[in-house]
């Protein structure tokens, strides 16, 4: 007899009607972060921030995944494709619109809406034609001082061939007029330049103290302004910005590779060239000179050996901007010095139990565990962690590293703690997608201190977050591992949300030890004490999980939390546990193909969406194992590095690894998933047709916002 409430009518839970697209879903979490954009309750520096992010976004989403589809269509295989039945062709199609509209609504809103609070904040975004003529002769002055020497015009005609235009450079499309007719141009903005240059603020600013007041102009408009002086003695006649988006993929034939380092860095240099997939053209340039751009621009994208695809440009996706072109320029704005116009600064704290001086970390491991929330607290403790191979009876030290960033206190930690007598031992993953250059060159500025330093595995992404610090102690060997949520990045632990655990637990460390046994050498284990690893096993066992939450009908949970959530047997999982009552919530920040809500399909699950003023990044899976009816501790929760998604499941090395701390696992699971899921001020709520709704405070609910209740939180226990 089935259980009370769950569904039992046949139902196909293949049917493409149950799934969203992943694209299009992609698309509706840039649509999410706009809406911080225009929510006034923001600071507005900070709205203004989000606005650039969506400019990223779109950028982002064109390299990638339009790319990706744009390869789909022209060979005819898709790729992580999903149950929604729509073709490669469909979902361009209905991307170019929707793209089209974010952009005209992201011009819209900068244009009538935050342009106009920032002049009355005192902060001035001009025009060059708005400013005064004595700004005009400083910003000259300027130009031929800064600018000019480092501008290089390049003349098209029957000599030289239209340029190479390189993925997300301003450019300038120059028209001249001299007795062989109508002539063309192209000069490119440097990017070593400021996209937004400080100028002398007008007079009228509305009663804002002076000391406050700012104004910035454009860079392609000094240089459009003065462009007569890279061609003296011609007639310009028009001047007009353009930009384009490249295919950003890195196709790597790893086995055809002798040597990686050298083929990644061969691949970066290919990626320049890859095929256009987003052209932008100011509204005043006229129709026949996008036409004429556009084929140049296609004739440059079929050049021999250029790119890794014989697609050619598509001007169907060949945008008229109504703005500014680039909007991820506006992130230059959060340099100001406005306090009162961002998010107030917190201080990061520390664990009660960890030393202020960071000494001695290894044995407050030893005790217990010791659970970090970023950025909360601070990333201090992961960095006195490596550091603690300083002590002279660490003998090994082996860490995996995935997008590290930039003077990076983790790279220094290990090159400090490498000596003869300490062994150190790093997983580099190349193929980072955006980090690659950073990482060969860490990778090489470790090789030279003598690390051990190993490049990943044929065919798959390190993407799990490891460290394992080996100590001799009197009764001999004992192993401690930090595993965590996020990257071993300094500066984005103080934007995302992460978790990461110290531990000395034996069977984890034993794990992590032959995890990386397995990475840097030869190794056909399946099986891990009590890891769960892609792509090993993390598929079987997270569904065998998730199918025994299913026998527990409506005594069961579920709850997970992960950036995304595509993998189509994961959620034909999920739809079957729903039909068998199991109360399911998942939080997904981002792309989500599970329809909730649909009856008899998914009528327990509840979609949420967290925006707010930290990306939320960390994974959590909670298995309720039919707590209350079984045993108190029969419940298991895991966090980890992997999404559901078939890149993480199948083509990555992940880690999922168990909470077992009994007040650990009460702090995660009785304090921050009910306030995650209690949020109605950041969530939104994903309904059955794939659209979001926002959350607010019913009549007789408290307002709570979960990033701001966790900071307040986090700042009353700081310890300075």
């Amino acid at each position: 007899m089935a259980a009370k409430g769950a569904a039992t009518a046949p139902i196909d839970l293949r049917d493409p009607s149950l799934y969203i697209n992943r694209e299009l879903s992609q698309l509706a979490f840039l649509a999410r972060v706009f809406e911080e954009s225009l929510d006034e309750r923001n600071p507005l520096l900070e709205r203004v921030k989000f606005l650039s992010i969506c400019g990223m976004l779109l950028d982002e989403f064109y390299e990638t995944r339009v790319a990706a589809l744009r390869d789909q269509q022209l060979t005819g295989q898709v790729v992580e494709g999903g149950r929604d039945a729509l073709t490669p062709k469909d979902q361009l199609e209905r991307i170019y619109e929707l793209a089209g509209q974010y952009s005209t609504a992201m011009w819209t809103h900068l244009r009538d809406l935050l342009i106009p609070q920032l002049t009355a904040e005192g902060i001035h975004l001009l025009d060059y034609a708005q400013l005064t003529e004595a700004s005009r002769a400083e910003l000259r002055q300027f130009f031929e001082r800064d600018v000019f020497p480092v501008l290089t015009p390049l003349a098209v005609d029957a000599w030289r061939p239209f340029p190479h235009i390189s993925g997300g450079s301003l450019n300038l499309l120059i028209t001249i007029r001299d007795e062989m007719g109508e002539r063309f141009a192209r000069v490119k903005v440097p990017p070593t330049l400021p996209r937004l240059v400080p100028v002398p603020p007008p007079e009228e600013s509305g009663g804002v103290a002076r000391a406050a007041r700012v104004a910035f102009t454009w860079i392609e408009q000094i240089i459009a302004a003065n462009i007569g002086a890279l061609f003296p003695g011609k007639e310009i006649t028009g001047t007009y910005f353009f930009r384009v988006i490249r295919n950003a993929g890195l196709a790597i034939r790893e086995a055809e590779a002798e040597d990686l380092l050298e083929t990644i860095e061969e691949s970066l240099e290919r990626r320049l060239f890859g095929y256009i997939v987003r052209l932008e053209v100011p509204a005043e340039m006229p129709t026949e000179l996008r036409g004429w751009l556009a084929d140049q621009l296609k004739t440059e994208s079929q050049e021999p050996n250029v790119g890794d695809s014989p697609l050619e440009a598509d001007v169907q996706d060949l945008f008229v901007a109504e703005g500014p072109l680039g909007m991820n320029a506006l992130g230059g704005l959060g340099r100001i010095d406005r306090p009162d116009l961002k998010d107030p600064p917190f201080v990061a704290g520390l664990p009660a139990e960890w030393p202020r001086d960071g000494s001695n970390v290894l044995d407050i491991v030893g005790r217990r565990d010791v659970l970090l929330h970023h950025p909360y607290q601070s990333f201090a403790p992961v960095v006195d962690f490596v550091r603690s191979g300083l002590d002279p009876n660490v003998r090994a030290i082996k860490q995996t590293l995935y997008r590290v960033g930039s003077n990076s206190p983790i790279v220094d930690a290990l090159l400090e703690s490498r000596d003869d007598d300490t062994q150190v031992a790093v997983m580099v993953e190349l193929k980072a997608r955006g980090d690659e250059e950073s990482n060969i060159g860490w990778a090489r500025a470790l090789e030279r201190s003598g690390v051990h330093v190993a490049y990943g595995m044929g065919g798959l992404k390190t993407h799990c977050k490891m460290t394992l610090i080996v100590r001799r102690e009197v009764d001999g060997l004992r192993r401690y591992a930090h595993l965590g949520t996020g990257n071993y990045n300094a500066q984005t632990a103080r934007l995302y949300t992460d978790l990461g655990i110290f531990t000395a637990d034996p069977d984890i460390c034993a794990d992590v030890s032959d995890l990386f046994n397995y990475l840097t050498g030869y190794s056909a284990q399946r099986e891990f004490r009590k890891l769960i690893v892609a792509p090993m096993n993390l598929r079987r066992q997270v569904l065998a999980l998730i199918d025994r939450e299913a026998g527990h009908g409506p005594a069961g949970r579920l709850i997970f939390k992960m950036n995304a959530l595509i993998d189509a047997e994961m959620i034909e999982a999920l739809y079957r546990a729903s039909r068998a009552g199991v109360q399911i919530d998942l939080l997904i920040r981002g792309a989500c193909c599970l329809r909730p809500g649909l009856p008899g399909v998914s009528e327990s699950i509840r979609v949420t969406s967290i925006i707010g003023r930290f990306l939320e990044h960390s994974r959590i899976y909670y298995f309720g194992n039919g707590r209350g009816q079984t045993a108190e501790d029969s419940d298991q929760l895991y966090l980890g590095s992997a999404d559901l998604m078939p890149r993480n499941i199948n083509r990555r090395v992940e880690v999922l690894f168990p909470i077992e701390n009994p007040a650990i696992k009460s702090q995660l699971r009785d304090e921050l998933l009910p306030l995650l899921l209690a949020d109605n001020v950041k969530a939104r709520e994903l309904r059955s047709d794939g659209k979001y709704e926002r959350r607010h405070p019913g009549p007789n609910e408290s307002v709570i916002d979960a990033q701001a209740t966790l900071l307040a939180s986090a700042t009353a226990l700081a310890r300075p």
